[in-house]
């Protein structure tokens, strides 16, 4: 049956893969909803803006205090944004992850914390350090790329438990989120809690870190690649495929389905030209730090762009290929500290 199951998918076609992808997310983001129900609305929040320690959020859960960049002050929303229609109960954002709310790739994060618990070798970590210097330096993905981190993640996690994955990623993100979410958009995040609204993190990271980072900006919960599971025991198989391009509307459209959401009322955000097809579902879509095909793209669609990133025309107009080999460079050094390391350790 195993053997049969796997054949199966093979054969499934790039589109029912995406089908699969975005309704194993929908699926899991309502589960989780279910398992801890909405919390009443609280009012007088100890900041405009801010939700604090114990408090409930806005989207109405339990959190705990929103990683903001700077403790206790929040940041202001971008002026001309759409005023979010208060307690909609058919609105809701979705938020891409990387480099949308995150500086950087998640998963990249969590290479670096595979590696310091032993499920990486030097060569791998050299290797996701690599293409986090080009993602950083391109502010896009290569599709290569994100391939790459996929087949070597399955790998790795074939056969373990999903607890201790989901303990190395507590421990990753919650030292990385504080430090490496965009003001700006943390902002844009609270203005919909702070209208009532589901907020929903989108990604094609796994489901155990996407739920991580959306618990610690207090959303209402994530969609994110599901990884298949047995016994408390990864495969080494996803439900369907990555989160990724037409799965994340694929996800959108199930959780709306799920939810009874009305797209039309409801807002998107995302940096990647990957993403159009999510951000093309929605009423209000946002392009924020954006890739220069998403650009282009929402520039012919009239629609609003945020770039918070700072130096943009210098990158521009500057030396690509010093930059090119500065980025070289950085990831070198990081690959040679990180082995010194391993060889003190």
């Amino acid at each position: 049956m195993a053997v049969l199951r796997r054949l199966t998918q093979a054969r499934r076609s790039t589109t029912e893969r995406s089908a699969l992808a975005g309704e194993a997310a929908a699926a899991a983001a309502e589960a989780a909803l279910r398992a801890e129900p909405l919390a009443p609305l609280t009012t007088g929040t100890p900041e405009a803006g801010a939700t604090g320690p114990g408090t409930a959020t806005a989207a109405g859960t339990a959190t705990e205090a929103p990683a903001t960049g700077k403790p206790g002050k929040a940041p202001k929303a971008p002026t001309e944004n759409h005023t979010p229609d208060r307690d909609d109960p058919r609105a809701a954002a979705f938020f891409d992850c990387d480099n949308t709310i995150l500086r950087g790739a998640a998963i990249f994060y969590l290479g670096v914390g595979l590696y310091r618990h032993g499920f990486l070798t030097r060569r791998d970590i050299a290797r996701f350090a690599w293409q986090q210097a080009m993602f950083r330096l391109h502010g896009t993905e290569d599709p290569d790329h994100i391939s790459d981190a996929r087949t070597t993640a399955l790998g790795i996690v074939a056969g373990k438990r999903t607890a201790d994955l989901e303990a190395i990623c507590e421990e990753v993100f919650e030292q990385v989120v504080a430090d490496k979410i965009w003001p700006g958009t943390r902002a844009l995040v609270q203005m919909h809690l702070d209208a009532g609204q589901r907020v929903w993190l989108v990604t094609a990271a796994p489901l155990e870190v996407a739920r991580i980072i959306a618990r610690r900006l207090g959303m209402t919960g994530a969609l994110g690649t599901v990884a298949e599971a047995r016994d408390g025991h990864y495969t080494g198989r996803l439900v369907g495929d990555l989160l990724h391009g037409p799965a994340k509307a694929a996800a959108v459209r199930a959780l709306a389905r799920r939810e009874r959401l009305d797209l039309d009322r409801c807002a998107a955000y995302s940096d990647s030209a990957n993403d159009i097809p999510m951000l093309s579902l929605v009423g209000h879509p946002y392009v924020v730090n954006p890739d220069g095909a998403l650009r282009r793209h929402a520039r012919a669609q009239g629609w609003r762009v945020r770039d918070f990133r700072t130096g943009r025309k210098a990158a521009r107009v500057g030396l690509p290929a010093a930059a090119a080999l500065g980025v070289a460079a950085g990831a070198t050094a990081a690959a040679v500290a990180l082995r010194r390391r391993h060889v003190r350790g």
